[in-house]
């Protein structure tokens, strides 16, 4: 396992924690709006600090650039994390998550449209896998409730989660760094919601209480500083698609944050669904692929 391979699943595996704070903010009178201010705040400031300690050059955007940090903070970012944020409330944490996983299928067919990335025999197996563990994890087509605005939310969430992918990797390629990338990312979602929803009474209830500032800064450093930082990081080293499914693991990891803190019923199916996410990222990590033949040799050049 390399580096990229190891901040991705590490990205995951931090996102995974998500629903869980969310939902202690929402304990501490802070919804899902306010929540999406302070996520994404407090990670700016993070990686604004961090940007300031290491390279200030990095704070430098090209105006015929902003368009790509306009993809990822306003019509990733946020557009994401408010359709997240909204199914979480609307059903268990691990259906939340699975249905964002819609993402890497979609990160994967425009990555090979629009950056020519070659779909193989592997990624599409591993996509397969991942997807099938996501449906047995969130209980879709076993009873489990599922309303038609909540399916909406969550697949909203996973369309705005893939632009994520699509819209850094147009910015690394004009040379931007991980943290540059993430910086304005977070910057322009906190305004953005700031300025859509203009959530009352904020800086009050963040500062209330010992316990709501600790759930702020937990909400902003473990599920949007750390887990950013190291997925735009993976994504240097990394195919879109690759590290899309790669990052599964999130569904995963709050699936079992639902079921140890949140006391959550882990069924049969879940378990499986759980043991195929994770065989699709062993999978993604075999040395040998081959691309499927409907491909365009011309196309993968």
């Amino acid at each position: 396992m390399n580096q990229y391979v190891a901040a991705v699943l590490g990205g995951g595996f931090c996102w995974g924690f998500m629903g869980f704070f969310t939902r202690n903010l929402a304990q501490v009178g802070i919804d899902s709006n306010g929540a999406i201010v302070v996520r994404c705040g407090i990670a700016a400031v993070c990686f604004g600090i961090l940007i300031l300690c290491t390279n200030p050059r990095a704070f430098r955007v090209r105006w015929k650039d902003l368009w790509c940090f306009i993809g990822t903070g306003l019509l990733s970012l946020l557009f994401f994390t408010f359709c997240y944020f909204h199914a979480i409330n609307m059903m268990s944490l691990s259906t939340a998550a699975i249905l964002l996983y819609t993402a890497p299928t979609i990160v994967m067919l425009l990555s090979a449209v629009l950056f020519h990335e070659k779909i193989t025999w592997i990624k599409a197996a591993a996509v397969v896998l991942a997807f099938a563990g996501c449906c047995l994890v969130s209980g879709i087509g076993s009873g489990a409730a599922l309303t038609a605005k909540g399916l909406a939310f969550g697949l909203g969430a996973g369309f705005g989660y893939a632009l994520y992918t699509i819209f850094s990797r147009y910015a690394l390629q004009r040379g931007y760094s991980s943290l540059a990338i993430n910086f304005y990312s977070c910057l322009f979602a906190a305004v953005g919601a700031a300025l859509i929803w203009k959530p009352q009474g904020l800086p009050g209830l963040m500062t209330a209480s010992v316990p709501a500032i600790l759930w702020c800064v937990g909400t902003g450093v473990v599920s949007c500083f750390i887990p950013y930082l190291l997925y735009t990081y993976g994504l240097i080293g990394l195919e879109n698609g690759r590290a899309s499914v790669l990052a599964s693991v999130e569904p995963v990891v709050a699936s079992l944050v639902g079921v140890f803190i949140f006391h959550e019923k882990l069924t049969v199916p879940a378990a499986t669904g759980i043991f195929l996410v994770l065989l699709a990222i062993v999978l993604l990590n075999r040395k040998t692929d081959a691309p499927l033949p409907a491909r365009d040799e011309a196309a993968r050049d």
